[in-house]
């Protein structure tokens, strides 16, 4: 493990970011319905992470597929579930009536080692990675460090 933290060293998450220029973002407006939320999550094959930004494009939450499952599912709801009622209930509500508030982000001037750590601990598969300003620049995941560092230690 020491010459792991010895060859990737102080590797910054701007190194990662530099490799996922082309990959499009997950944002979604606060505004945005339920049944925005739902297209676009079918939309993102790599994430299963909605940002959630304001009209300033700055982050303000995430909804998971987990979150979004759950509540166009939920259980109060089954009695009631009926296709004409489901898209009732998926359009009244707004993404920023649904979103988590409490974050785990990084910057690309962090520590790829210091990141992935706090991810493993926070038990998340992906988090965004903001500018000075809040706003979303990458879509990190979990599998994105992993890849980075095995290259890194493989070539480096």
């Amino acid at each position: 493990m020491r010459n792991f933290k010895e060859k990737i060293g102080d590797a910054k998450i701007s190194e990662v970011v530099a490799l996922l220029k082309e990959r499009e973002l997950p944002l979604i407006h606060e505004k945005a319905t339920i049944e925005e939320a739902v297209s676009a999550m079918s939309h993102f094959e790599h994430s299963r992470l909605l940002y959630v930004v304001n009209d300033e494009e700055k982050l303000v939450g995430t909804i998971s597929l987990g979150l979004l499952v759950r509540h166009v599912f939920a259980p109060t709801r089954e009695p009631k579930i009926h296709p004409r009622l489901l898209i009732g209930m998926i359009t009244d509500e707004t993404a920023k009536d649904i979103m988590q508030k409490n974050l785990v982000v990084t910057t690309e001037e962090e520590e790829i080692l210091i990141v992935l750590k706090r991810m493993i601990r926070a038990n998340v598969k992906e988090i965004p990675v903001l500018d000075n300003e809040k706003r979303v620049v990458a879509d990190l995941t979990i599998l994105d460090l992993l890849r980075f560092i095995a290259n890194f230690t493989k070539h480096g």
